[in-house]
């Protein structure tokens, strides 16, 4: 048996592409993949009517979705709520999106990389707290044995684009090893908007890193609008497609 996930970021509803997701949504009609992954920046400011366009979309899939929250994905405008209740926008958000995601093949652990304020500026790269990786390590824990493809879903790429340079998470050169050596097969993420395929490694363990490109008109490098067909079977076997908006598949 296989599972077929929708991988998709940084939609940034109130900048969307909305020519992408009307293919997206076409291409999800006629698939029926197993459920919809998006890994952040479901929208830009974070705006009442940004989650609002967001939740119509998606509950429109008719398919599971899964979520993780981005940093564009808490308030902008209000600092109070910011600090004191980052995510409550979002959770309303993943209270009205189909869920039950489940698969004999593949099983998704989030990984929390999304933090409301940070010591350094701006606040846009990621922070993987002691707290959070804990909480993953500890469904990866549970998951000993199994022998479904273990997959985790984070926002921010845990590590950087090489390793020529700083990693702009901080935290993700520690997390990374410490996943892979848990039994994660693969992480995926978002964030750069730039999409990516490759298997990486720290403190001898090696794991692949998936991340999607953006829905949004915020493009970077020159990349078009794109999302990722990831065909999964158990025992770490995982196949990915590359789609862009407007262009045939990518392999």
């Amino acid at each position: 048996m296989t599972t077929r996930l929708f991988h998709i970021s940084d939609v940034h509803f109130g900048v969307e592409n909305r020519a992408a997701l009307a293919e997206v949504a076409r291409a999800v009609a006629e698939e029926r993949p197993d459920a919809v992954v998006c890994t952040g920046d479901l929208t830009q400011r974070a705006k009442h009517s940004e989650y609002a366009a967001a939740a119509e979309w998606f509950a429109a899939l008719g398919v599971p979705v899964v979520l993780e929250p981005g940093n564009h994905d808490m308030p902008y405008y209000n600092p109070w709520e910011r600090f004191t209740d980052p995510f409550r926008r979002y959770n309303r958000l993943r209270q009205t999106v189909p869920g039950g995601f489940v698969s004999e093949d593949v099983v998704l652990v989030p990984l929390l990389t999304t933090v409301s304020a940070q010591t350094r500026f701006p606040w846009s790269d990621g922070v993987i707290r002691p707290p959070a990786l804990a909480a993953t390590l500890a469904q990866l824990a549970a998951l000993d044995g199994d022998p479904r493809t273990i997959i985790v879903t984070a926002h921010h790429p845990v590590l950087g684009k090489d390793d020529t340079g700083p990693n702009p998470t901080i935290g993700g050169d520690a997390a990374f090893a410490a996943l892979a050596e848990a039994g994660a097969h693969a992480i995926m993420s978002g964030h750069v908007h730039v999409p990516f395929d490759e298997v990486r490694s720290r403190g001898g363990h090696s794991a692949r890193m998936i991340g999607a490109g953006t829905l949004s008109t915020r493009l970077r490098h020159g990349a078009p609008p794109s999302w990722r067909v990831i065909t999964v079977e158990r025992g770490g076997v995982i196949a990915t497609e590359l789609r862009t908006a407007g262009a045939a598949a990518v392999t």
